[in-house]
């Protein structure tokens, strides 16, 4: 079984997906715009992690209530 062959290291990185999408996004949006869709992405997360959370509560008291029911 041979080793894969190594890889030189280059400088040039090549770009990610997101890399790309970030550099559109400063070609076209301003930085307030970038600032403001940033924001707002950020609460959409934070809105989600909030009701994963108010389920997760509800299926632990459900719980409790049923045990001592």
């Amino acid at each position: 079984m041979q080793a894969a062959p190594v890889r030189p290291v280059t400088a040039t990185a090549i770009p990610t997906v997101t890399g790309a999408l970030r550099a559109m996004e400063a070609l076209l949006l301003g930085s307030g715009q970038r600032t403001a869709r940033r924001n707002a992405w950020t609460a959409v997360l934070e809105d989600r992690r909030r009701a994963k959370d108010r389920v997760e509560a509800e299926h632990v008291l459900e719980a409790v209530a049923a045990r001592t029911s």
